[in-house]
C-alpha cells in the first residue's frame, strides 16, 4: 500500500514542478509589472513629463478621471486616456557609448 502511495506522489511530482515553474516565471512577474503600472498611473500629477504608448513626449497640464491633457509643443495640447500613458519620462540623457 505504501508503494502505491509513493508511486501516486511520484507521478504527480513533474506536474507540480511545472506549475511552480510557470508561477515563478510567468504569473508572478506579470503581477509585479501590473502592480508597478498601477502605482505609476496613480502617481500621475500635473507637470509630469510622460511618454505615451505611441511614443509622444509631453507634459501633463490637466488631470481627469479618465482623460489627461498633455502639452506636446508650445500652444499644442492633446487629450489622451490614462491607459495611453506608456511611462513617466526621465531626464536622463543616453550615454554616447550606447551608440557603438
Amino acid at each position: 500500500m505504501e508503494n502505491e502511495a509513493m508511486a501516486a506522489v511520484a507521478s504527480w511530482a513533474p506536474i507540480l514542478f511545472m506549475v511552480l515553474i510557470f508561477y515563478f516565471l510567468l504569473y508572478r512577474p506579470q503581477q509585479k509589472a501590473k502592480q508597478a503600472r498601477e502605482e505609476m498611473m496613480s502617481s500621475l500629477k500635473v507637470g509630469m513629463k510622460i511618454i505615451t504608448a505611441g511614443g509622444i513626449y509631453g507634459t501633463i497640464t490637466e488631470l481627469g478621471n479618465e482623460i489627461l491633457k498633455v502639452q506636446i509643443a508650445d500652444k499644442v495640447e492633446i487629450q489622451i486616456t490614462r491607459g495611453a500613458v506608456g511611462m513617466v519620462a526621465t531626464d536622463k540623457k543616453p550615454d554616447d557609448d550606447d551608440d557603438l
